[in-house]
């Protein structure tokens, strides 16, 4: 009777580390499916983070120049005129469309220059005379709707935060730097997060595995 016992036993022990070793084989192949992402996020953003560098991060592939930071004091906000756009609209296929172009000028408080404020780098290679260059799509109403609200943010005599060239030669000043420290940092900082908790749950995984062979088979030699 105790014999009989104790082969049930062993038995269900042994389904029950078959079923435990199968659940541990399917979490291992998701998180090599998410490690894979992470390490294909990594160095996908190392490698623009490192085009960045090796282009300056600046307008038009140039060295970065806007470097200083400083309160910058709105002068003047105005919706001048239409610009011409384009976007697609299926393979092969363009069309034109129109948005407004917001001038906006302040005056720079640490130079007491008045300089010509653009979004970001971005806009300023896409349009330097205009503040935001939306993105181009067929209602154009929607986008005079996103520049009216920006021209209401950025009224007359309002305090920004900004960026000149302390050089002086760029005449513009930028609301925020895309190619800062900053955002470089956040690019490289939470995929390696995601690459190191990656590795560490694969880990893990194979450790748990080892375990499970080395248990079953101790349950083999018992028997």
């Amino acid at each position: 009777m105790t014999r009989k016992w104790e082969r049930v036993v062993i038995s269900g022990l042994t389904e029950d580390l078959r079923s435990f070793h199968q659940s541990v084989r399917t979490a291992s192949s998701v998180r090599r499916g998410g490690h894979g992402t992470s390490g294909k996020m990594f160095f996908v953003t190392g490698a623009k983070s490192a085009g960045w560098a090796a282009s300056g991060g600046g307008a038009g592939g140039a060295t970065s120049v806007w470097t200083e930071g400083s309160v910058c004091i709105v002068l003047n906000s105005t919706i001048t005129a239409d610009m011409n756009c384009s976007y697609s609209c299926g393979s092969d296929c363009w069309r034109g469309s129109k948005y407004p172009c917001l001038q906006v000028y302040v005056s720079v408080n640490t130079t007491g220059r008045v300089s010509r404020l653009s979004h970001n780098e971005e806009s300023w290679d896409a349009n330097f005379e205009c503040f935001y260059v939306p993105k181009c799509q067929k209602d154009t109403d929607a986008m005079h709707h996103i520049i009216v609200n920006i021209s209401e943010r950025l009224k007359p005599h309002h305090q920004v935060l900004c960026y000149y060239d302390p050089s002086d030669q760029q005449e513009s000043a930028l609301l925020t730097r895309q190619y800062g420290h900053s955002p470089v940092f956040h690019s490289l900082f939470w995929p390696s997060c995601m690459l190191t908790g990656g590795t560490t749950i694969i880990f893990m995984v194979k450790l748990t595995q080892y375990l499970s062979i080395m248990c079953e088979q101790v349950i083999k030699i018992e028997r």
